[in-house]
């Protein structure tokens, strides 16, 4: 990798992140665990859904011309000659004049071809739906249509054909459509495993005694939530000294992962000693990007015991720049393993209520909360002061807001584009 210390913009930066990362091996997953990761091979059916014709409701299963001219006033009566629940057939056809009674997903009994509701026969006339209602004989109330309420084999799937394509998102409705194929495992890209280390000797675990100058590791965990939401498997490593030693033994038991990431020591301070361990253990690719927050964001690589080269993400050590800047950069590269291209959030126009002042010629991520007003418009209000630690400003946000670089300012009833994080949150 070649080094730079000139600052590059999002766009270079993301670019040269994705560039490094492929999309990760194919492995088998039981199906249930294969939900959210991409489909790997196109699944072709291996038979008919349905796989006979069937009726759609509980009713009778009856010749449509034997009801004809039905009514309340007339109704037609029919002997019922059995009892069809939902697995089991019927083989004998009916014959003139002859009914099965049929529970819903029950195969049609042959000779049948319509299926008269339970509501329009005399049966709920009989009293509640139990057994002592049944009769030798129905009464059918309204005269059926030929194919009415019947299920046909093949209408959802034919046995040949494409159902669900190679690159496909696994959502429930298609673990519903591979289990309805008798399939339960499931062909897809493999989950990547991120590394996550925090470092500082301020630095302390959540759970433990908070010394005197001390704060809690916040990055870890939200960065970990992040992997986790994105379809990534994290893996915590801990907290590391100050110290280019003990930053180093602890990056090595990260080496077996798929991708590394750290937060703080990636900065100009004395005790920031990431970029040092990445120049001498790996390479750097660049550290410093033209935004805010997060423009100390370093990208390089080490290598593992087995040869691979493990992208690094060196994320920014105050609490919302490490939360932006993976949005930014480590959830697209995760994306990119998962085998997934749709990384981009979706952006909306909204009109600014605040001001927000950009000075200083970087990309300006704000967090911000974005509502639909009363004419139908997006509007978008600040979560309060903007500063780069102040983390509840990420907690209360929906959005970020996309201010150009060479945009000093945008004032109230300026359209800014936002990007959306969180639609749920978007009344």
């Amino acid at each position: 990798m070649a080094t730079t210390s000139g600052m590059l913009s999002v766009d270079e930066a993301r670019q040269r992140i994705l560039a490094f990362f492929d999309r990760l091996p194919v492995e088998r997953r039981p199906l249930l665990d294969g939900l959210g990761q991409v489909l790997a091979e196109d699944i072709v059916a291996p038979f008919d859904v349905p796989p006979l014709d069937n009726t759609a409701m509980d009713g009778y299963a009856v010749r449509a011309a034997d009801t004809t001219g039905a009514s309340e006033s007339a109704p037609v009566e029919l002997r019922v000659v059995a009892d069809l629940a939902a697995g089991y057939v019927h083989d004998t056809a009916i014959g003139p004049g002859e009914a099965v009674r049929i529970m819903t997903g029950a195969p049609m009994p042959p000779g049948s071809d319509a299926v008269v509701p339970f509501e329009e026969t005399d049966e709920p006339l009989r009293g509640p739906n139990q057994a002592p209602k049944k009769g030798a004989t129905v009464r059918i109330l309204k005269s059926a249509a030929v194919h009415a309420n019947i299920r046909f084999r093949a209408e959802d799937v034919r046995e040949g054909t494409p159902v669900i394509p190679a690159g496909r998102v696994l959502r429930p409705s298609e673990v519903g459509v591979l289990a309805s194929l008798g399939l339960s495992e499931v062909p897809v890209y493999r989950r990547p495993v991120v590394a996550i280390l925090s470092t500082g000797d301020e630095i302390t675990e959540p759970g433990q005694p908070l010394l005197p100058g001390r704060i809690y590791d916040s990055n870890a965990h939200s960065v970990a939530a992040m992997v986790r939401k994105c379809g990534g498997i994290p893996r915590l490593l801990g907290i590391a000294k100050d110290t280019v030693e003990d930053l180093t033994r602890k990056l090595h038991q990260g080496l077996d992962a798929d991708m590394l990431v750290t937060s703080a020591g990636v900065s100009r301070g004395d005790f920031d000693v990431v970029k040092d361990v990445l120049a001498r253990e790996g390479a750097i690719d660049f550290w410093t990007v033209r935004m805010k927050p997060g423009k100390p964001l370093a990208f390089g690589a080490f290598t593992a015991p087995d040869g691979r080269r493990v992208g690094h993400l060196g994320l920014p050590g105050n609490p919302v720049s490490s939360m932006v800047s993976f949005e930014l950069f480590g959830r697209p590269a995760i994306f990119t393993m998962l085998g997934r291209s749709d990384w981009e959030r979706p952006m909306v126009r909204a009109i600014t209520r605040d001001r927000v002042a950009n000075t200083d010629g970087r990309r300006f991520f704000a967090r911000c909360i974005v509502t639909k007003g009363e004419d139908g418009r997006w509007y978008a209000d600040l979560t309060g002061p903007q500063g780069s630690g102040i983390l509840t400003s990420m907690s209360a946000a929906n959005g970020l807001t996309v201010i150009p670089e060479d945009l000093p300012a945008a004032n109230p009833g300026d359209e800014i584009d936002v990007m959306m994080l969180d639609w749920e949150h978007a009344p």
